[in-house]
């Protein structure tokens, strides 16, 4: 017996009360400029009861007394699905990471995973940390080891770059019709020199990509801030906000190729 996906990925959240009043939407949500549909706002609402009520991780949102560590609001999003057995649920993504880490129960994963053992990344990492060393004990020096010091900034600089085109290597976003493109592959064709830090990280491509990877169909999509806003910024606890531009734009272009959306509002 082959099982349903509700009872076989901790993933996906099935909608457990009947939909019947619900209206489904004919069109995809236009993600840089929406109201939230009332499905979406349904899963909202089971999400930020999760926030609120789970024991597995400690973050501090700033929305307790006394919290330890460093105050970081954190930007979610869910996903409204229907599966290939036609069961009605949703996906659940942070943006960037939550608690030190980029797997939790009930979240999609990174797209890629820089932080895993025994990659490439933390490699690179110690390699850059090395090089550093070197200079700052050169630079202690009190000898002519000007010559020296440029020769490691050359180098590290060179491994800088060639670290990051790996990083963004890894990066491979899927549409609805399996096609798959890379990072830099999107940004090249959006005229960016380069991607700029952190793309792929956000709420919006995570769940997407995880949606298309499991044969699922988008239905609505929303993302809301949880927790205390940074001071550089406006956002506001709970309140719903739109895909970025600059990051998430040449992305989702690809990524929602072929899906009929709601139209732009003007």
């Amino acid at each position: 017996m082959i099982k349903s996906i509700s009872s076989a990925d901790k993933i996906f959240s099935p909608f457990e009360e009947s939909l019947a009043a619900y209206t489904f939407p004919y069109k995809f949500t236009f993600p840089f400029d929406y109201e939230p549909h009332p499905l979406s706002l349904l899963a909202v609402e089971k999400l930020q009861s999760h926030l609120e009520n789970q024991q597995e991780w400690d973050h501090n949102f700033g929305l307790k007394a006394d919290q330890e560590g460093t105050v970081i609001g954190k930007m979610f999003g869910v996903l409204v699905v229907r599966t290939e057995d036609d069961e009605i649920g949703y996906l659940s993504a942070f943006s960037g990471k939550l608690a030190g880490g980029n797997h939790h129960q009930k979240f999609v994963p990174p797209i890629f995973d820089g932080m895993a053992d025994g990659g490439f990344l933390n490699t690179g990492m110690e390699k850059l940390s090395l090089i550093n060393q070197q200079i700052k004990a050169l630079e202690d020096k009190e000898t002519e080891t000007q010559q020296e010091v440029e020769l490691l900034k050359t180098t590290r600089k060179a491994h800088s770059v060639s670290l990051q085109k790996e990083i963004f290597d890894q990066y491979n976003f899927l549409n609805q019709k399996g096609d798959k493109k890379s990072l830099c592959e999107i940004f090249e064709d959006a005229s960016y020199k380069n991607p700029p830090a952190g793309a792929g990280e956000c709420a919006a491509p995570k769940l997407l990509q995880y949606a298309f990877q499991q044969n699922m169909q988008p239905i609505a999509i929303a993302e809301f801030w949880w927790g205390l806003s940074p001071k550089s910024d406006f956002r506001k606890h709970g309140h719903f906000y739109p895909a970025c531009r600059e990051k998430c734009e040449p992305i989702l272009g690809h990524m929602l190729g072929g899906i009929e959306m709601d139209e732009q509002p003007f």
